[in-house]
């Protein structure tokens, strides 16, 4: 049953008042500012925050609809509707999800999963992520669900993608033994042996139950209740695993180098294929942290390195990158004027002597040197370096496996 508000400020979305050429109300327009108000406040990033709000005239009512995980967000909206002497129904559902019941927790379910920016499969993709991951559910609509990786990105996957679980099921599932694959590629299969049918495709990276062993074969299930078997040299124990991660830049550059020639995939997260952001995320990933997903948010993380000598001073040398060490992560794009805000579009990792690795078409490695063989001709787009190293679980934006899957 709607409940009669005033309404007052909000985060995500602005909406829109009157339709069909007609003039906009004063309600409509009130809303649509104080909407974009407080997604600046609320909400700028609607990859880590969901408000999505509209206005709307039924009869002789304005209601508000849309969802939000924000709700300070929503009441701040009230109060500054109210302020504005706008009277709403107020039918926003607020997330996660009541009709969820209590099924807010989630696990995927294949070896790499498709988010999309909404519930279509038309949409953009934006991120991908590995079987065994745990999701925060937010709500299910038309064989989608929106929910959150373990980053904080919010994003719309295939409803039968995921295991659901409610809190209790969430915790027996994530405090039972389990094992990761440490191979780029195998196979489950349904009996201990190559012969027998597949089970599901397992890559680098994904997490599964443990059920023991049998010879040579670890017998594992999948969150879905999926029972097979890898063989053992294939896995290991993931709280093992997990504790023996040693991040250090040369053991990050190591991984980072076994992606080379795999294909570059807008929202690719896998040793399958992955975009920019996505290979230093799994660069990363498989030596025990967990990085933000966006190069543009990736920016933001760790310790700031000088490199204005090469960016600003036009020292394209190997001494004017003197201050970035191995592994911290180099990005391109557009440098801030007085008119216009930093954009980053590219991200790298930093391997020395003016060398980096990067995904651009493919995982390869190039140089900021212009007289090298390999210059990359998007070094002139170089903006800022940031080091992540030694910034793990401190408060600024990078965080370990350890802290997030236990």
């Amino acid at each position: 049953m709607k409940k009669l508000i005033l309404l007052a400020t909000l985060p995500i979305v602005a909406l829109y008042g009157c339709c069909g050429g007609e003039k906009v109300s004063k309600e409509a327009a009130a809303f649509e500012t104080i909407s974009k108000e407080m997604k600046t406040q609320f909400a700028p990033d609607s990859r880590s925050k969901t408000f999505d709000l509209s206005i709307e005239k039924v009869g002789q009512d304005y209601v508000l609809r849309g969802s939000t995980n924000q709700p300070e967000a929503k009441a701040a909206l009230e109060k500054a509707l109210a302020d504005a002497g706008v009277k709403a129904l107020d039918s926003i559902k607020m997330l996660p999800d009541a009709a969820l019941e209590g099924k807010i927790y989630g696990v995927s379910t294949q070896s790499v999963i498709n988010f999309r920016t909404s519930g279509k499969y038309s949409a953009e993709s934006a991120t991908q992520v590995m079987m065994g991951t745990p999701l925060q559910v937010l709500e299910k609509k038309g064989g989608w669900t929106r929910a959150i990786t373990p980053e904080g990105y919010i994003s719309w996957v295939t409803s039968g993608s995921i295991a659901y679980m409610d809190k209790a099921e969430y915790d027996a599932y994530m405090a039972a033994k389990k094992v990761v694959v440490i191979t780029k590629y195998t196979t489950m299969y349904e009996q201990p042996n190559v012969g027998s049918q597949m089970v599901s495709d397992v890559v680098w990276g994904n997490i599964l139950l443990d059920l023991g062993t049998q010879g040579a074969w670890q017998k594992v299930s999948i969150a879905d209740g999926r029972v097979g078997y890898i063989q053992k040299a294939f896995v290991t124990d993931f709280e093992k695993w997990v504790e023996s991660r040693n991040p250090t830049a040369d053991n990050i550059i190591e991984t980072a180098k076994q992606f080379i020639g795999v294909p570059y995939m807008w929202g690719g997260t896998s040793i399958k294929a992955v975009d920019c952001s996505g290979f230093m995320k799994s660069s990363y990933f498989l030596n025990g942290v967990v990085l933000a997903r966006d190069a543009s948010q990736q920016c933001l993380t760790g310790d700031d390195v000088d490199i204005k000598e090469y960016v600003d001073g036009g020292n394209h040398t190997v001494e004017a990158l003197k201050n970035l060490q191995k592994g911290d992560l180099i990005f391109f794009g557009r440098k801030a004027t007085a008119e216009q805000k930093e954009r980053i579009t590219h991200v790298g990792m930093y391997i020395g002597n003016g060398i980096f690795i990067h995904s651009a078409t493919k995982v390869r490695i190039n140089s900021l040197i212009p007289t090298d063989e390999n210059y990359y001709d998007g070094s002139k787009r170089l903006v800022r370096a940031q080091r992540v190293i030694g910034n793990v679980d401190n408060g600024k934006g990078v965080m370990s496996v350890k802290s997030l899957y236990f």
